[in-house]
């Protein structure tokens, strides 16, 4: 009796292989995501801005390229401020910034806990 299984069952699911190409166009055609724990930070910032009341509303995008959180003052207003993760930066200056609204980045890094840290300290309007 010969076996031309080659030692796998048929039921053994680490057999099948799928072409690497096809793994990463399936992979680069999803959306770019906070994880949890990245969402569990922002929302913790959120929810201390919001106890402060000086943040009222967020929203989230998942943008092909990067992730957006942007939160505001009110709902009808342009956001305050735009947590972003951007992969495609993060050899470079890092994938996570701080953007004000008017488009200046704030803070820029490699690790979330540290550019959500602008936030700790007080921030003061500042007239010109």
């Amino acid at each position: 009796m010969t076996d031309d299984s080659g030692g796998m069952g048929d039921g053994d699911a680490s057999a099948i292989l799928i072409p690497l190409h096809e793994a990463r166009r399936e992979r680069l055609d999803q959306p770019v995501r906070f994880d949890r724990r990245e969402l569990d930070q922002i929302l913790r910032l959120y929810g201390r801005m919001v106890a402060a009341n000086e943040w009222r509303d967020y929203a989230i995008d998942h943008l092909t390229d990067r992730a957006v959180f942007s939160v505001f003052r009110r709902a009808s207003e342009v956001p305050l401020f735009q947590i972003v993760k951007d992969p495609k930066l993060a050899r470079k200056q890092g994938a996570f910034a701080v953007i004000a609204a008017g488009g200046r980045i704030l803070k820029r890094g490699q690790e979330l806990g540290r550019v959500l840290g602008i936030f700790d300290g007080k921030l003061k309007l500042v007239e010109a």
